[in-house]
């Protein structure tokens, strides 16, 4: 597999788990009580805190020799 594709294949992934975390947690808060504003906002920061995370430790593998 070359470079290119294992770099699409892992930002499609990491894409797909933040967008399920995120789903996750504005299901969650809306099960709490969370008006649904309440609810989209803490989806939103959940799909941004994962997609940093994500983005980070990639940074930091791509950086380490092969």
């Amino acid at each position: 597999m070359s470079h290119l594709a294992t770099v699409l294949l892992s930002a499609t992934v990491a894409l797909i788990l933040a967008v399920l975390v995120a789903a996750a947690a504005g299901k969650l808060a809306r099960l709490d009580g969370a008006t649904y504003p309440a609810a989209i906002l803490r989806a939103a920061t959940a799909f941004a805190s994962v997609a940093t995370l994500t983005a980070a430790v990639t940074a930091a593998l791509a950086a380490l020799p092969r």
